[in-house]
């Protein structure tokens, strides 16, 4: 099935990092099969800023499809007949980052719109590590590259800061030359079609709603799973840890929608409000409701692999979490007493991404005569990724005289129903060029979700990091943290 886009304005989108791995393997790609839907508009220029110096703007159009060639969805000659138009991106080199340097590439785009006749929109995307957004913002705001003659939109990756107070710096940066309605911070799993569909699931089927409280859910458990160890990361992963890789940001998202109450409308600052309201109602974490590991050596999938500590630079004596487990409590009238059990890791036994919805037992078993009636909890399993999809489990007499009662699913899958789905990075870069601030996060809610974690992140002291052997699910005493029940690891299928 093929997406329905919105067509969008002409405009200059500007990428910082433009050389980088995040523009080869997730920019470059989307924007082009983009190009071919027909939904990134043909007059549009693409321009790269990056650092290189060795680079012109033939030699960019080169690397770019190079790139993306690489993707494998379709040849470049093809692509040239549906849109994709490579003589469109320009390359700028920043050099040093100063502020002549922005000058040269504000007179770049002012050369590039009167060359192509563009109205002044624009698109400044940072696809650069973290600790380079707030200079750029700066280089940009300096050099009046905040305002132009249409419309000016910035965007910045994950992570947004990696304490509350470095993100309360960098929002005090960016309102500085941007308005919040200007800017879009990425999480790239708020773009994947299954969390989006949260919402859709949610208020759109009156099944599930009325059931979507403290009186019929006993726990949600929301797993991110990972096969894969740091690899070439280990040397930012050390000095970030999982909360900040992984809790802060994309667990936290789906907690958000999972526990969300009903927006006043479908629109972007509704949604993000109610998102908002779901952490300032968060109690404050306690230790004993936390575990944390770190991997050692072990086989992943028939694969021995490496401990944490051997990882190239990891010191030998690191105290960086890879694994957390989490239970956060939320003191609203729809949540009272539930437990939201958050948990990440990896070199774990394979890469899944789920959200489980334990709802309660009949509170009398009508079938307790029976030695083989043990009723279980019906559970709805939402599976982002891989094999996206949803599983409702349900109690079922077996055929025969005996009384004997079996689990069985119901069964829904995104692919067989819908085709392939699109790639997260497609939509938002779309949303973004569309101005639809729905799926990316607001400054509030960047606040809220540091303050909620500041105490795991603030005071260490005493915290101890439980070994795991890689290929298992997490350290000794998880499944007893976890209410003592191992199918809330994401290992049912």
């Amino acid at each position: 099935m093929t997406k329905q886009w919105k067509t969008i304005e002409p405009h200059v989108f500007v990428i910082f990092g433009a050389t980088g791995d995040l523009m080869d393997r997730k920019i470059a790609p989307s924007l082009f099969h983009l190009a071919r839907q027909g939904a990134f508009n043909r007059e549009s220029v693409v321009l790269g800023v990056a650092r290189t110096k060795d680079l012109d703007d033939q030699a960019y159009r080169r690397k770019i499809l190079e790139a993306v060639s690489g993707d494998g969805t379709q040849t470049v000659t093809e692509a040239d007949k549906n849109g994709w138009n490579v003589d469109k991106f320009y390359f700028q080199s920043i050099a040093g980052g100063e502020k002549g340097d922005f000058e040269n590439v504000k007179n770049r785009i002012q050369q590039i719109e009167k060359k192509h006749g563009l109205p002044g929109n624009r698109i400044f995307y940072l696809a650069l590590p973290p600790g380079a957004f707030g200079p750029t913002i700066e280089g940009l705001g300096s050099t009046g590259l905040d305002t132009s003659n249409g419309w000016t939109r910035l965007v910045i990756e994950k992570p947004f800061g990696r304490d509350l107070q470095s993100a309360q710096s960098l929002n005090k940066t960016i309102h500085r030359f941007f308005d919040e309605s200007q800017m879009f911070r990425i999480d790239h799993y708020l773009g994947k079609e299954t969390v989006q569909n949260l919402l859709a699931f949610r208020f759109g089927n009156a099944l599930f709603e009325p059931l979507w409280n403290r009186e019929r859910i006993q726990r949600v458990q929301i797993v991110v799973a990972e096969d894969i160890g740091v690899g070439h990361r280990a040397g930012y992963y050390d000095t970030s840890g999982a909360i900040r890789d992984m809790i802060q940001n994309h667990l936290t998202q789906l907690l958000c929608l999972t526990a969300m109450e009903i927006p006043a409308a479908f629109d972007a600052d509704a949604i993000r409000t109610e998102k908002v309201k779901v952490l300032r109602s968060a109690q404050r974490l306690d230790r004993a409701n936390i575990l944390f590991g770190q991997y050692s050596g072990g086989s992943v999938n028939g694969v021995r692999v490496k401990a944490y500590r051997d990882e190239k630079n990891v010191p030998d004596n690191s105290q960086t979490e890879t694994f957390v487990a989490l239970k956060v409590l939320i003191d609203n009238w729809r949540w009272q007493g539930v437990p939201f059990y958050l948990v990440t890791g990896k070199r774990l036994p394979k890469r899944i991404t789920q959200i489980i919805v334990t709802f309660r037992r009949p509170p009398v078993s009508f079938f307790s005569p029976f030695d083989r009636c043990e009723i279980h909890s019906n559970k709805l399993v939402m599976t982002m990724q891989p094999d996206e999809g949803f599983d409702l489990s349900f109690e079922v007499k077996a055929p025969g005289q005996e009384v004997s009662l079996k689990t069985q699913k119901m069964r829904f899958r995104y692919e067989e129903a819908f085709g392939k789905l699109p790639n997260a990075y497609e939509t938002l870069l779309h949303d973004i060029m569309e101005r639809d601030q729905m799926l990316f996060v607001r400054s509030d809610e960047v606040e809220e979700s540091w303050k909620l974690y500041a105490p795991l992140l603030e005071d260490r002291q005493g915290v101890e990091i439980k070994p795991y052997a890689a290929g298992t699910w997490g350290p000794e005493g998880a499944s007893a943290f976890l209410d003592g029940t191992a199918e809330l690891w994401g290992q049912e299928e």
